[in-house]
């Protein structure tokens, strides 16, 4: 029996993702990504980042199909699956920014009693207001790194100016890095399943990264 060429695997898991659900393959995929995306600052549980990469690896098998031309014509496109996440990603970042500015002395005293976050948020403020944030960009990699940035950049009264480009960077950087994970892994493995898990595992990957840099700085910083 002779084995299926790449463009046949890509309209089986094309074809696939659709029996277990049309959403994938619906352009409802990016509302769902963009709410999931916006609320996972809330609820870091949600699973965006799943999200991203499935529907990023629904586009390499339809982009893998095409030669065949059974390609169905509701595959995500990763331009706007990337925006999409970006700017969901930014607004979330504001929306706890905003929240954490008008938090009041409760939300100070809370911080202060807590020496971690307390010099997080030192550091934090003086990267900001020297124009270095890259700490910004790596926390929206670490778990739950990009609430805790943004609550302490908003109850440290960062200008949104010093927060908001560092926030996109990072928003866009995240939904870049994601988005290519799935597409890639998606060309590369045949666009099946298993292309979807390593998929994953490179992003819980460069998230665990993330967090092992996030608790180094500090005592690089204190050595210094």
């Amino acid at each position: 029996m002779a084995r299926p060429t790449g463009e046949e695997r890509g309209v089986v898991v094309v074809e696939g993702l659709g029996s277990i659900g049309s959403l994938v393959s619906s352009p409802w995929i990016y509302v769902v990504v963009a709410v999931s995306v916006l609320l996972d600052i809330f609820l870091p549980v949600l699973p965006s980042g799943v999200l991203v990469i499935t529907a990023a690896t629904a586009a390499a098998a339809g982009s893998g199909a095409a030669a065949a031309g059974r390609v169905p014509q509701d595959v995500p496109d990763i331009l706007v699956l990337t925006l999409c996440a970006a700017t969901a990603s930014v607004l979330g970042d504001l929306a706890v920014y905003r929240l954490a500015w008008r938090g009041g002395p409760r939300l100070d005293r809370a911080i202060a009693r807590s020496r971690r976050l307390a010099t997080a948020q030192e550091r934090l403020g003086g990267a900001l207001a020297r124009g270095g944030g890259a700490l910004v960009v790596v926390a929206r990699f670490a778990p739950a790194g990009r609430s805790v940035v943004s609550l302490l950049a908003g109850t440290a009264h960062r200008r949104v100016r010093e927060f908001l480009p560092w926030s996109a960077l990072a928003g866009l950087a995240w939904a870049a890095y994601s988005v290519a994970l799935g597409y890639f892994g998606g060309q590369w493995l045949g666009a099946t399943w298993l292309a979807t898990g390593v998929s994953l595992a490179a992003l819980f990957g460069a998230g665990a990264g993330a967090a092992y840099l996030m608790r180094r700085r500090p005592r690089a910083t204190e050595a210094s």
